[in-house]
């Protein structure tokens, strides 16, 4: 069921256009994800779709009896309430109830004569109450309460006492309470950390309503969205899937585009030659007239346009440095007391090391430690020859300085020309009299931008980076991998963007307050040997509490294990039979395409990649089960 249709929406501010015939269609339990750069009009079309900002032209169409509920950081909690008592907020209509329930006890046992219509009345009313979720209201604000680690908080704690990002995790909270018909989030990752996100994550997937999305966090995004929807110069497009199938999508669309552009280009330079050619030949004119009729009868293709212009940079280093980059032996951390301990590692020249552990646990410190910007409190740090430290700090992020950005960076190198700073900055989006602004006037994904074009020119051979894609839109950050991938030094990072640490790290370093275990992959490999340790426990603490099991129940058990394992194999052959004929279908369709009875009509060209984009849709969702089905 359709709970919400935008159609033909504009919105301008001034002369100039945000939004351009905007359509959009959420159906009940859709999971869409809101994606385009900075400033790209996405939390003014979320703003819009709440209610909370008009537009110019179009509509939005929504059933009365819908729900919408909006995050955004203006939370709307209420500053002399209590945690608990906001949570409770959410069902004061229970609450009502609850007291209509207990007035009604108290005259049933003292009015005999209307004692069986107040009965009646109160089974009635026990009944609603029960199916709206009055006997478990309790218990699901303190679950919820406990996933956004409020838990280890006082519930008589009062709202004004919290900081801006534990009121934006309590709004979040009791928006999930609330349960409405369509859920919109802007940035609901932020002050998250990776136990809470893992948390959020499983909590939307069995959300009973429909979900739309703003988010940086593109691992987040993959495990939640089923649909995109790209906004860009104003317009919007739609993909089916989760992130990283829009972007397979949308680089694949954009190749074809410019393959049947190319094409047709290269047809019509033809077709005009041919015309220049023989038009003046009494000979040939009818022939060239027919072409010309031709040339005229073509439905032109529009030059496919690129990716709006993106941040591009690289790392370079001045000289590598040894094999042997850092070993900590039984160090231990903080400031004015011991945060962490007994911390031993190796760092090896060539290694992308992530740091994660929970907030608060001491991995900006450590990081401060290893640049010597904190002394150890205690164990030794020995570093390697010819080791040259860049550090990248989240807060340096926020610089105050009063300095032009072409100063700030010229300050750093001034042997350079006005001319090589100045196309530095452009390679990282400054350009024109952006670089005569005062840096303390940036915003926060300029000032990021900023402080990695310094980091860059120091040519350090390891790099510290303390949540280097804090404030990047998506775009930048795909940029900042990719050039941080090339890099051909070490890198040492704190992230809670675990599709970064996904896409860089060779290792993971958790941090806890007792110690540091290193694990050899990425951020998935993390979790899966996290998952296998803690089910490989769960089995010992069974070996040692339970009964041996019965031979009986051995063979029993073993032969369910080979008539699954018989369904298993069925199933992947099938899988493979049915990616194969979607294949061929693909292929066939594909050669449709380049035909130019196909290229030059538009809407048969258009319904031949609709087909193809489905057909492969189904194809990415069998190989999904074929991958599952494999492990």
């Amino acid at each position: 069921m359709i709970i919400l249709q935008v159609n033909q929406l504009s919105k301008s501010y001034g002369a100039e256009q945000v939004l351009s015939d905007i359509k959009l269609e959420i159906q009940e339990k859709d999971r869409i994800a809101l994606v385009g750069r900075n400033g790209a009009g996405k939390s003014t079309l979320l703003k819009i779709i709440a209610g909370q900002l008009s537009y110019d032209a179009g509509e939005i169409i929504k059933p009365k009896h819908v729900t919408i509920g909006y995050l955004d950081q203006y939370t709307g909690l209420q500053a002399h309430r209590s945690i608990w008592e906001e949570m409770l907020d959410v069902f004061a209509p229970l609450q009502q109830m609850e007291k209509q329930l207990r007035e009604l006890e108290q005259q049933m046992s003292v009015h005999d004569a209307d004692y069986g219509r107040l009965l009646e009345q109160y089974d009635r009313l026990q009944t609603e109450f029960k199916e709206k979720g009055g006997y478990q209201y309790e218990a699901d604000i303190r679950s919820v309460l406990h996933g956004l680690r409020f838990s280890q908080y006082d519930y008589t704690t009062k709202v004004s006492t919290l900081s801006g990002g534990q009121r934006t995790r309590l709004a979040l909270g009791k928006l999930l309470l609330s349960k409405p018909d369509l859920l919109i989030l802007d940035e609901p990752t932020n002050h998250l950390d990776m136990e809470t996100l893992q948390w959020l994550e499983q909590y939307l997937k069995n959300y009973s309503g429909a979900i739309l999305i703003v988010s940086h966090d593109r691992y987040f995004l993959d495990q939640i969205v089923t649909q995109v929807y790209e906004l860009a110069r104003t317009k919007i497009k739609k993909y089916v899937g989760n992130y990283t199938s829009y972007l397979q999508q949308r680089a694949e669309q954009f190749e074809q585009q410019v393959k049947l552009y190319e094409k047709q280009q290269e047809e019509i330079a033809k077709l005009k030659d041919f015309i220049q050619r023989n038009i003046a030949r009494a000979s040939t004119t009818k022939r060239a007239q027919s072409r010309r009729k031709q040339l005229e009868r073509i439905n032109m293709i529009e030059k496919p346009l690129g990716d709006e212009k993106s941040a591009s940079f690289r790392f370079e280093i001045e000289r590598p440095s040894g094999n042997d980059v850092l070993a900590a032996t039984d160090i231990a951390i903080g400031y004015d007391r011991i945060i962490a301990k007994n911390l031993s590692f190796r760092v090896t020249r060539g290694d992308s090391i992530a740091l994660i552990g929970p907030n608060g646990i001491g991995k900006s410190t450590l990081l401060k430690t290893i640049i010597k910007q904190l002394p150890a409190k205690q164990g030794e740090l020995r570093y390697g020859t010819n080791v040259q430290i860049g550090y990248y700090d989240q807060e340096q992020a926020q610089l105050t300085s009063n300095k032009r950005v072409i100063d700030e960076l010229w300050d750093e190198d001034p042997l350079r020309t006005e001319k090589e700073i100045r196309t530095i900055l452009g390679n990282f989006l400054f350009s024109g009299d952006d670089v005569l602004k005062p840096v303390q006037t940036l915003s926060g994904g300029e000032k990021v931008r900023l402080a990695l074009a310094k980091l860059m020119m120091k040519k350090a051979n390891v790099l510290v980076l303390d949540e280097p894609t804090n404030h990047l839109d998506l775009d930048s950050k795909e940029v900042l991998e990719q050039a941080l991938i090339e890099y051909p030094g070490t890198i040492i990072f704190v992230s809670h963007d675990r599709y970064f640490i996904n896409r860089l790290a060779t290792k993971i370093y958790e941090l806890s307050t007792d110690g540091l275990v290193e694990y050899l992959g990425d951020y998935d490999y993390y979790v899966a040997k996290k998952a296998e340790l803690i089910e490989l426990g769960q089995m010992n603490q069974k070996a040692t509490t339970n009964e041996p099991l019965s031979p009986k129940r051995s063979y029993e058990e073993e032969k369910e294990r080979k008539k699954l394992e018989r369904q298993r194999k069925r199933k992947i052959e099938q899988l493979e039979m049915e990616m194969a004929q979607l294949e061929q279908q693909i292929s066939a369709y594909e050669q449709q395409l380049y035909d130019p009875s196909c290229y030059n009509d538009y809407e048969k060209a258009r319904d031949t990649q609709a087909h193809i984009d489905a057909l492969k849709q189904k194809f990415d969702e069998l190989f999904e089960q074929w991958e599952r089905l494999q492990q």
